[in-house]
């Protein structure tokens, strides 16, 4: 009888708290991050698996939040970047906070809270698009590495948009999902079913889970 196969890990990490004003949507602008909390790092140090796959993207605060995880004595292989789990891209709208895309774009402002999970702001992408990008992503990395455990240091929305891939979740749905900084979100795919089932399933074993929580990885 041939064994199961071992289920695909996937943990989530997503970034440190961006510095600047708070309330700003930064999407794919590049900025830096506050890596002031030692204890949650370190906590991450000790929770993460050690023998894992680690994944950022092409932003500077998913590299320097993994830079800062090994900093604290976790051994981290180099990063590999996946350019599909970048942040959503709010357009012209970067940077600023809700009010101020009101006030420079109130056509445009308007039209995108008619339906604001599929409908673009100027210049960038639905969060519909992006959960779209980042389910393809998740399934080619979950073949590619399949049996494997993997961490990826990401977003917010891409997190999102991930738990809603596991989940099956509608874009509207998936807004309700809160991602905390430095949280951990958990899932994993079974290659074979579950209940004699055919066809791979996901495993959702946990969301938004904070940093210092005992998170059951490690060795």
């Amino acid at each position: 009888m041939t064994a199961p196969m071992r289920p695909t890990e996937w943990w989530w990490v997503r970034h440190a708290p961006v510095i600047g004003p708070a309330g700003c949507i930064h999407g794919q602008h590049d900025v830096a991050c506050d890596l002031s909390d030692r204890d949650c790092l370190a906590a991450l140090a000790r929770a993460l698996p050690d023998d894992a796959v680690w994944l950022v993207t092409s932003l500077r605060r998913t590299r320097d939040t993994a830079a800062a995880i090994a900093a604290m004595g976790k051994h981290v292989p180099e990063p590999i970047v996946e350019p599909d789990f970048v942040e959503q891209s709010f357009g012209r709208w970067q940077g600023l906070n809700w009010e101020e895309m009101q006030e420079r774009d109130p056509a445009a402002y308007d039209a995108f809270w008619q339906d604001p999970t599929r409908n673009p702001p100027p210049g960038g992408e639905s969060f519909a698009a992006q959960m779209t990008r980042v389910a393809g992503a998740i399934n080619r990395r979950t073949t590619e590495f399949a049996g494997r455990r993997v961490v990826s240091i990401s977003h917010g929305g891409t997190i999102r948009a991930a738990v809603a891939a596991a989940l099956a979740l509608a874009p509207e749905a998936a807004m309700a999902v809160v991602i905390d900084t430095l949280s951990v979100t958990r899932f994993s795919f079974v290659e074979d079913g579950l209940l004699r089932g055919r066809g791979g399933v996901w495993l959702v074993q946990g969301v938004n889970a904070p940093c210092r929580w005992d998170l059951g990885g490690g060795k």
